[in-house]
């Protein structure tokens, strides 16, 4: 067997005398191990995509066998796009959870709120997908914040909560360099700007602040003030909504949040 590379990530194996069913098998094998390695600390495992090709005779063009095996390649690699994409979510979803255990049902809460907002302004289905996808991923910078900043039960330090606020970049550099996440990478770096543009990382203001940034900084300040964490106790849904309410127009789109309140309110949502 021979293998080499043919390109920067492309590399071609030759299997001499080997019937078309057996070079199957060898792909399937291939990709088995990359599923299941569990090597540690690296939770994304290789992501990797094959086709192949059969010589039915002697004189066929080993060029043309070569363009039929890249061919399917390239439709494997298509067909395996969504299901790279969860595997992708479900890997970042538990390095978050091994982490912080409130992460994955913080989440899970914030997608039910920011879709029931997202779909009462019509946004589009297109929208309405990276909204879910911000739900589960607006915070995934914070794996780069230290434990003993992020996990503190009192107040920061000055140097301390500049730290805490490198983490909307921090998301932003890992969305943007994973194509499957790119199209929220800029909604990831925004989710803390305010209305009146005190927020961060840039102080930008008002429809200047990405729709579903401001749509995911509503919906995450009311679901944080009902959980209880490490450093603060919950508060009621009353208060909370209150809280909302009292923020208008400085920290929160009033237009937006004159819609949330309806939704919170009618539809009985926690």
């Amino acid at each position: 067997d021979v293998i080499a590379r043919i390109g920067g990530d492309e590399f071609a194996i030759l299997l001499p005398s080997t019937p078309s069913q057996a070079a199957l098998d060898f792909c399937q094998r291939i990709r088995k191990v990359c599923e299941e390695d569990k090597t540690k600390p690296v939770y994304l495992r290789p992501s990797i995509s094959l086709g192949q090709a059969t010589q039915e005779g002697e004189y066929q063009d080993i060029e043309i066998l070569l363009k039929e095996a890249d061919n399917k390649m390239y439709q494997d690699k298509l067909f395996s796009a969504k299901s790279r994409e969860k595997y992708l979510l479900d890997s970042f979803r538990i390095i978050l959870a091994e982490r912080d255990p409130h992460t994955e049902d913080h989440a899970q809460r914030l997608q039910e709120l920011a879709l029931a907002l997202g779909k009462r302004i019509a946004l589009s289905e297109y929208q309405l997908n990276n909204l879910k996808l911000l739900a589960l991923l607006h915070d995934i910078g914070k794996i780069g914040i230290p434990d003993n900043i992020l996990f503190k039960t009192y107040d920061l330090t000055p140097s301390e909560w500049k730290k805490m606020k490198e983490h909307p970049k921090i998301g932003y550099r890992m969305a943007k360099n994973i194509p499957d996440f790119t199209p929220i990478a800029r909604e990831i770096l925004y989710h803390h700007e305010n209305w009146d543009g005190s927020g961060y990382p840039e102080g930008l203001k008002g429809e200047d602040i990405p729709i579903l940034s401001r749509i995911i900084s509503i919906v995450d300040a009311y679901d944080v003030m009902q959980s209880r964490r490490p450093y603060k106790g919950k508060i009621s849904k009353a208060k909370a909504l209150q809280e909302i309410k009292r923020c208008t127009g400085t920290q929160f789109d009033p237009q937006l949040v004159e819609i949330f309140l309806k939704i919170v309110k009618n539809k009985r949502i926690i």
